[in-house]
């Protein structure tokens, strides 16, 4: 497997990079926007690790750069937990995030469960149908009566959890253990509420009386028979 590795301390860069290597990774090491942009057009790659400050911009644009052109994994590295920054990644279509100082094998672990999620959701069954809501998972491309939809990177990981599960009542915390690699501790039961709600804006015909993703009151929520 191929990752992109954009990392502007090269000494860390340098680490990071053998520590992968070690692991039976193909890397490719950039340390800033440009030269990473210059990779994203020459390769393929299976997942990204991009630093977040950059000499000349963000991993935000390598992020969305990489986001049009595949369904791969993105993760952030980050100095700052703040999680004003962390929602926006993950609102930009990263996977997850790992904050500096961190160590190599905690990295390691997590790019190993992102990986095995993403090969898992392609082996499974590829398009769902919700009413008029069609998920195709191979691309990460939904589907409202012919029109694609716009998701985040959470909420469709959100809709994932619900179409793995048709048909079963799910509780708020079997939900959050669903979404867990992808935001961690940024997604508590209240910014849960909220992905919620903004699925529901996106995907329902009447979102106060919605039809997709059904409140099981007392229990959680249900989508499907």
């Amino acid at each position: 497997m191929k990752i992109l590795l954009v990392e502007d301390d090269k000494t860390i860069g340098a680490g990071l990079e053998y520590s992968l290597q070690q692991e039976g990774y193909t890397t490719v090491l950039c340390n800033d926007v440009a030269s990473g942009r210059e990779a994203l057009n020459k390769n393929q790659f299976d997942l990204c690790l991009l630093d977040l400050s950059l000499p000349d911009g963000s991993g935000y644009e390598l992020c969305k750069i990489a986001r049009e052109k595949w369904d791969i994994p993105i993760v952030f590295l980050t100095a700052c937990d703040d999680e004003v920054n962390v929602v926006m990644g993950l609102d930009m279509g990263a996977d997850d995030y790992i904050t500096k100082p961190f160590r190599i094998r905690e990295l390691l672990s997590r790019i190993k469960s992102i990986l095995r999620r993403y090969h898992k959701d392609s082996s499974q069954k590829t398009i769902f149908e919700l009413n008029d809501v069609r998920i195709h998972t191979l691309d990460a491309k939904v589907y409202k009566k012919g029109v694609e939809v716009n998701l985040t990177a959470l909420e469709y990981r959100l809709l994932l959890t619900f179409i793995s599960h048709e048909g079963q009542v799910l509780t708020r915390n079997q939900i959050l253990e669903g979404i867990w690699d992808v935001a961690g501790n940024f997604v508590n039961d209240n910014t849960l509420t909220v992905y919620i709600k903004r699925l529901r804006e996106k995907l329902e015909d009447d979102p106060q009386n919605p039809m997709i993703i059904k409140t099981v009151r007392g229990l959680g929520y249900k989508v499907g028979d």
